[in-house]
């Protein structure tokens, strides 16, 4: 089968039987047409879910060595990797070295389109030797159709070097899957408009970076409960966030959380240990380091 061939049999690449018309309808009759597609992304994640649970593992393991979660892909799909990272420091306080996004073409690439910046396997390796990958890091690989050469570069580069391997794809039996430990393939069929992957194919792979590296961080024992604890305390309105959750917690006024708050250095997790283990500040960041940074297990080790 020949370059072209294979293109044209990528599912991301074949025509919506159900919207042939979409150009000819009103403007309700084309939104429910663009809803009831994106109604099927949700169950086609389902499908995939014990591969996004291996990705999970994987991340999780290598930030707990030391290592980093790293994101790699191009145009719209290296855009939702770079979007996913940047935005772990505020939410879960991560070093803005751990979660990595590398799109091709680089940051300028991200609010203008570099033509050509995805065609050559040398540059996804390249982009990783220059951000020193190693074998504690993961690297998942992000492209809709799953055979982007940039994408293919960097993880048969990061499999050589022996970190562990992703390749999330909108396509089944990926060319990037078999380079890489492990794929994710999310087929959610056919797009809306032919081709146009920045719609379902875009929209199931932010669902699936959501769960990777939200579910990495409350493995990590940054949630508790299902609140963000270790939220970074950057702006009075992430200071007010910070006060409603130790409250929520704790139950205490107002006034005692933003002082337990302050005491912690604005570190919400050991002011919560703080208030409910009749602690220090010490003595809670001692409970915390004994437990991961897990705050249930913190106030457990204090209880018993």
């Amino acid at each position: 089968m020949s370059m072209e061939e294979r293109l044209r049999s990528l599912t991301t690449e074949l025509r919506n039987e159900g919207t042939m018309n979409i150009d000819s309808v009103n403007t309700l009759e084309i939104i429910t047409a663009i809803n009831n597609e994106d109604l099927k992304v949700a169950v086609a994640v389902q499908e995939v879910l014990s591969d996004i649970k291996t990705a999970v593992e994987f991340a999780y393991e290598s930030l707990m060595k030391g290592g980093r979660l790293i994101y790699i892909g191009a145009g719209t799909s290296g855009r939702l990797g770079v979007l996913d990272a940047v935005e772990c420091p505020p939410t879960f306080s991560t070093s803005p070295d751990k979660v990595l996004g590398i799109m091709a073409g680089g940051e300028k690439a991200f609010v203008r389109a570099i033509e050509g910046a995805e065609d050559k396997e040398e540059f996804g390796e390249r982009d990783l030797i220059n951000v020193d990958l190693t074998a504690n890091d993961t690297v998942i690989g992000i492209a809709a159709s799953g055979r982007t050469p940039y994408v293919k570069g960097a993880l048969h580069y990061a499999r050589k070097v022996g970190a562990k391997t992703v390749a999330l794809s909108c396509n089944k039996n990926s060319i990037i899957t078999e380079v890489a430990n492990i794929g994710i393939e999310v087929d959610v069929g056919p797009e809306v408009l032919t081709g146009s992957t920045r719609m379902k194919a875009a929209t199931a792979h932010k669902m699936v970076l959501n769960m990777i590296s939200t579910a990495t961080m409350i493995r990590m024992g940054k949630v508790y409960e299902n609140l963000m604890v270790d939220v970074n305390v950057s702006n009075q309105k992430l200071k007010d966030r910070a006060i409603s959750i130790i409250q929520t917690v704790t139950n205490v006024e107002y006034d005692i959380a933003m002082k337990m708050l302050e005491k912690a250095n604005n570190q919400v997790k050991p002011a919560i240990v703080m208030i409910k283990t009749s602690t220090t500040y010490d003595q809670a960041t001692e409970l915390l380091e004994k437990a991961d940074g897990d705050v249930r297990k913190a106030i457990s080790m204090r209880v018993d």
